[in-house]
């Protein structure tokens, strides 16, 4: 899949992954996320290898990140958004929901699925909505996944 890069300002969205801090994803994840506490590197590792990544830079500085699992043609899965605390409220959030829905080989999907207790409101705004028929949904789950 070719690359794709935007600029806004002094910030840039890509999707290079050696573009990525890995160091920086993982320290987000394990510390400050609350959904992925304690997640092992090499999980977030295998994680990067196997989505479509989407960073924000600033002067060559990783200060954001989201990645996109999907089959391209039905289904995707959007996780592990995330801003650094210190760059929030300048727009990136709603800037990285444009580029991730409007990047060229997520369009076309029948279903995109997203998990999360924070910042519906921003959710929203690019057409995602609570379960209309939560019956229907079935996980299976192991919070404890990451827990020695």
């Amino acid at each position: 899949m070719k690359i794709f890069e935007e600029n806004k300002n002094e910030f840039l969205i890509s999707t290079d992954k050696n573009k990525l801090d890995i160091s920086m994803i993982h320290d987000f994840l394990t510390n400050e996320s609350g959904w992925s506490d304690g997640i092992p590197l090499e999980r977030v590792k295998k994680s990067i290898d196997n989505s479509l990544n989407f960073g924000i830079y600033t002067e060559g500085k990783q200060i954001g990140f989201a990645r996109v699992i999907s089959d391209f043609s039905t289904i995707a899965y959007l996780g592990d958004v995330f801003i650094q605390n210190e760059y929030r409220g300048f727009g990136l959030s709603k800037w990285l929901m444009e580029v991730i829905t409007g990047h060229e080989e997520l369009q076309g999907l029948r279903r995109w699925i997203l998990l999360t207790d924070t910042a519906e409101w921003l959710y929203e705004k690019y057409g995602f909505n609570k379960l209309p028929n939560p019956e229907v949904y079935m996980e299976k789950f192991n919070p404890n996944v990451y827990v020695n």
